[in-house]
């Protein structure tokens, strides 16, 4: 018996030629939400510049709304008709920000100071750095909402937001490339190298963060 869940391709573009105008409204909904939390953390990183004497905890943010496949994808996994409200309110994750740190205390740091804005509702969190996942993926996750103000309304809309040190980044990034390429040969064998790969990034990542701790007492001194 076929799940009345799942969503073909062609049955998902006749979808969305249909519902056209709706879509590439929330996608843009969507899109000025990223740019709200961007400038929150550009302000947060432009203050500590000051404080800090000008160390940047943010080496860079990137962006991304999910893809077509991605979406058709979720709402199935999830058990969700195709219509635009469960897009909007059964997705946490369309809209994402990656914010790259320096250090792992910079990770808390700014996951903190951006919950305490009182126009930020964290809906969900995530500490893959204290608890990583099986395949060694360490990061901070938060699913937040934020305010859009329009013309002639204010919406909340849903970000979420991955918090990833250079080195959990560098990883992260190499063990996707490395894990799904075809034809894998002894899959157990990379799967536990990739692992041990996580933990030392992770363990050089607090050796760093010690190292410039020692380095900013001394120019204290």
């Amino acid at each position: 018996m076929e799940d009345k869940y799942y969503i073909s391709e062609s049955d998902f573009y006749t979808w969305l030629q249909e519902n056209r105008e709706d879509f590439d409204i929330l996608m843009a909904y969507y899109r000025c939400a990223m740019m709200e939390i961007s400038t929150k953390f550009n302000v947060l990183n432009e203050e500590m510049s000051l404080r800090y004497e000008k160390r940047n905890p943010i080496e860079f943010i990137r962006h991304r709304l999910k893809t077509y496949e991605s979406i058709r994808g979720k709402l199935a996994r999830k058990r969700l008709s195709l219509t635009i409200e469960n897009i909007e309110l059964g997705l946490n994750d369309v809209a994402g920000i990656r914010v790259i740190c320096s250090f792992p205390t910079d990770i808390y740091m700014l996951a903190d100071a951006l919950s305490r804005q009182d126009d930020i509702i964290v809906i969900d969190r995530k500490d893959y750095m204290e608890h990583p996942k099986p395949s060694g993926y360490r990061s901070l996750h938060l699913i937040v909402a934020v305010p859009i103000f329009l013309h002639d309304f204010k919406k909340m809309m849903t970000v979420e937001v991955q918090f990833r040190t250079i080195g959990m980044d560098w990883w992260a990034t190499l063990e996707h490339k490395i894990k799904y390429k075809k034809d894998l040969p002894d899959i157990p064998k990379v799967e536990a190298a990739l692992i041990d790969c996580a933990q030392k990034s992770y363990e050089l990542d607090l050796e760093m963060q010690e190292l410039f701790k020692t380095a900013m007492s001394v120019s204290d001194e």
